[in-house]
């Protein structure tokens, strides 16, 4: 990983790579964003796919080269506010490659091993089901390639679902938890997307969402943009050999609402107890909601 900074940092200082600042043009109804493009709402779907279907093989390599390694800590963060218990229904959307429904999964492991759980407690644990759910299949290839390396190939208690976050395949009210790990950003009407989890989240469900989002402090955030515009997609180049796709997705992020009109969003989707907790600065974000 060393060689391949230090080779970005050559490719930078010899190119003079700039930060891409572009005015936004204001979308009109039949219109959306993909990155700072103006597109048809028809095309982002696709456009977000050809994104996800080419950077499916590096995705977790290329999140442990960009974030060094933090992205880890953010979804145990995730998931400890999550609080996973055994025997609950829950629904990770945009998660195919199984990072996040690993960690909860073997949360809920770890309860029972320190409860000491008993038979009935067992039966509980039998009875859990994490549903993976991701609109593109070679994610989801990722996913359960992995879970066979982890020897959990044949556990039942995990669940592999090709699915939109838009128009989700579950029944009204059916889920204990729903997480969203650094996918909400890449769908189409974030608001469809929020209204569907609401949907599917039984009363006392708790909404889930880690995304990258806004630095404010200035001199961070200077710093901060540089690196997201001039040096992730050189290492997307080099790593994933794809340097468009991660143009495309330090774009939308700079694109996705602030921390508060994003909270505000959940609560229109009728979540309640909405909140927030910057990490690294705004760096990501994670928002939570209860369904009442």
């Amino acid at each position: 990983m060393a060689t391949a900074l230090r080779l970005i940092a050559r490719s930078l200082r010899k190119n003079k790579i700039q930060p891409l600042y572009n005015s936004c043009s204001f979308l009109h109804s039949h219109a959306t964003s993909f990155g700072f493009k103006e597109v048809r709402e028809e095309e982002k779907s696709q456009m977000v796919g050809n994104v996800f279907t080419s950077v499916a093989s590096s995705y977790d390599l290329m999140n442990d080269v960009m974030s060094g390694g933090l992205h880890r800590l953010w979804k145990e963060r995730l998931v400890s506010k999550l609080n996973p218990f055994p025997g609950m229904k829950h629904l990770d959307v945009a998660g195919g490659t199984g990072d996040v429904a690993f960690r909860i999964l073997e949360s809920i492991n770890s309860v029972k091993n320190r409860a000491l759980l008993d038979v009935h407690d067992d039966n509980l644990l039998e009875e859990t089901k994490i549903y993976v759910c991701d609109i593109n299949p070679n994610m989801l290839n990722v996913g359960k390639k992995r879970a066979q390396e982890r020897g959990l190939g044949d556990n039942s208690s995990l669940i592999w679902v090709e699915g939109d976050a838009e128009a989700l395949k579950f029944e009204d009210d059916s889920m204990d938890g729903y997480t969203i790990a650094f996918g909400i950003r890449n769908v189409t009407h974030i608001e469809k997307a929020l209204a569907e989890a609401c949907r599917v989240l039984k009363r006392g469900g708790r909404f889930l969402c880690l995304e990258l989002s806004h630095v404010e402090v200035p001199v961070f955030k200077e710093l901060y943009d540089y690196y997201s515009f001039s040096v992730i997609p050189a290492i997307g180049e080099l790593v994933a050999g794809d340097r468009e796709s991660y143009q495309y997705l330090v774009e939308s992020i700079r694109r996705f609402p602030s921390q508060e009109k994003f909270a505000s969003m959940i609560a229109e989707a009728g979540f309640q107890k909405v909140e927030y907790e910057n990490l690294v600065g705004g760096v990501v974000a994670i928002h939570s909601g209860v369904k009442f």
